[in-house]
């Protein structure tokens, strides 16, 4: 599928479709069952729907909020740094509040990236990734996670960076791949940073989704890291309200200042009536976010169980809603040999069940050619539905 559009920068030309946007498209035309695109089935908790509609009802989020985001949910955010974290949090110099985290990370990176400057990220990557690097103008370096373990190897991120290297992009709980970094992990990448004077923009959307004993480490929580690292949440993946587009960005205040004059010239200000329904969410008790945590494992282990019952390869997904696999029985289709794209591409119109390929996210073709994700964040009757189709088709 290309995307033709002469008028848009050069830049942005390879950002000009989003695979997403591609494969639910598939998905809806055919009728298939999207487990490619990252949002849940089921609404999250009902008490924060009814805030949201409270705030509408009584005039109070009808109008412009702060253009940082609301005070109130800036505590909640600094709270929830502390409260899980240990994090000693200003909200009101250290918190900003973003359309999403998408918003404040596309923010942080033109705020913090000079044209030329380099960003290292590890790939596959988040596909937002290159377009916001792409925007600031800056160059982006992919560090490879290679299945089917997907560990970081830090040896690779030393050698990749040089004296032009700004920003170290880190994404954990990781999308696409599922893997929680560990702590040995991510002190080996916090020395990196601290020896080459690296900022550290770190995407935690999936904080509250990791599973197995395997927790989500903040890298600011390691020494020496919070005073250079930004640190990105998401209400829409910690309480199942995607649709509301409610992030946040944490850090030291300078770090903090600079993505706040970009992030203003963005969107301005973010949803109000859902900005409080978001700083009620991050005061929940430990038992709502144990509680999605243990939910999410459960869909997990359908969805990969099915999976492997099917002779596709899983690599065990310690944390977010996807899960990665190679193709399985799917390698090859109508006689030839497949790569990820191809087979996801094929999916949707002849097994009914759309899925994201791995290598859109690679700067290395190879790398991800042979991988696909899988989300399982979904009703289970529509996960049962999605491997009842499969298995069809695999028995054709």
């Amino acid at each position: 599928m290309v995307t033709r559009t002469p008028a848009l920068v050069e830049r942005m030309r390879p950002h000009a479709a989003s695979i997403f946007g591609q494969m639910s498209s598939l998905a809806q035309a055919s009728g298939a069952i999207n487990l490619g695109q990252g949002f849940p089935d089921e609404d999250g908790p009902a008490e924060l729907q009814d805030i949201a509609r409270a705030a509408i009802a009584d005039g109070r989020g009808n109008q412009y909020p702060p253009a940082h985001g609301l005070p109130d949910l800036r505590l909640a955010v600094a709270e929830h740094q502390s409260r899980f974290y240990g994090l000693s949090i200003d909200p009101d110099t250290e918190v900003v509040i973003g359309t999403g985290a998408s918003e404040v990370l596309q923010s942080a990176l033109l705020a913090l990236c000079e044209p030329g400057d380099e960003v290292v990220v590890f790939e596959p990557w988040f596909d937002l990734y290159g377009a916001g690097i792409a925007l600031a103008g800056a160059t982006r370096v992919s560090v490879p996670l290679r299945p089917p373990s997907y560990r970081p190897d830090i040896d690779a991120l030393a050698d990749a960076i040089t004296a032009r290297t700004r920003v170290l992009l880190l994404n954990s709980p990781h999308n696409p791949t599922g893997v929680v970094f560990t702590r040995e992990e991510l002190q080996a990448i916090a020395d990196l940073a601290v020896e080459h004077d690296l900022i550290v923009l770190s995407d935690e959307a999936y904080a509250h989704l990791w599973f197995d004993g395997h927790p989500h480490i903040p890298i600011s929580t390691l020494p020496g890291m919070f005073e250079r690292t930004i640190s990105v949440g998401s209400g829409g993946k910690s309480f199942s309200f995607t649709g509301w587009k409610i992030g946040w960005g944490s850090g030291p205040q300078d770090l903090i200042a600079a993505v706040r004059v970009v992030r203003q010239h963005l969107s301005y200000v973010s949803g109000g009536p859902f900005q409080y329904a978001i700083a009620a969410g991050l005061r929940l008790p430990d038992a709502y976010f144990d509680g999605l945590r243990a939910q999410m494992q459960t869909k997990r282990d359908l969805l990969t169980g099915g999976l492997r019952s099917l002779g596709f390869e899983v690599t065990e997904s310690q944390g977010t809603y996807f899960a990665t696999s190679d193709l399985g029985p799917f390698a090859r289709i109508e006689g030839r040999n497949v790569d990820g794209r191809q087979m996801c591409e094929w999916l949707p119109d002849h097994a009914g069940v759309a899925a994201i390929p791995i290598q859109v996210f690679c700067d290395d073709p190879e790398l991800g050619a042979q991988s696909i994700r899988w989300a399982f964040g979904k009703a289970d009757d529509t996960l049962i539905e999605a491997l009842t189709r499969l298995q069809k088709v695999v028995r054709l």
